[in-house]
């Protein structure tokens, strides 16, 4: 049998104690990703619902949400720079997409 005895890997993990600022801030730096993948998601279905959709800015926003995804996976609750960087960062990108000019 593994050395896990069937455990999942959460059981494996350190405890982390959270403020209830930290969370708070994490929590809006998760939703400020999510607010620039849901501005890409709609420069998406906009496109997609031209009569001819632009292959450029298709393949530009399935790309970035996809780059999204994975900087979203990437944040970090232990690094509150980080968190308060990504907050203003993705706040700004997605005012950018839904204006165009991002």
């Amino acid at each position: 049998m593994p050395a896990n005895q069937g455990l999942s890997v959460t059981h494996q993990l350190q405890p982390h104690d959270w403020s209830n600022e930290q969370t708070a801030a994490y929590e809006a730096a998760i939703e400020a990703v999510n607010g620039a993948v849901g501005a890409y998601s709609a420069l998406l279905a906009a496109e997609e619902a031209k009569p001819q959709p632009d292959a450029e800015v298709v393949q530009a926003a399935r790309a970035a949400r996809a780059r999204l995804a994975r900087e979203r996976e990437a944040l970090r609750s232990t690094d509150p720079e980080q968190i308060a960087a990504a907050r203003g960062h993705y706040a700004e990108l997605a005012r950018q997409v839904r204006e165009g000019r991002a």
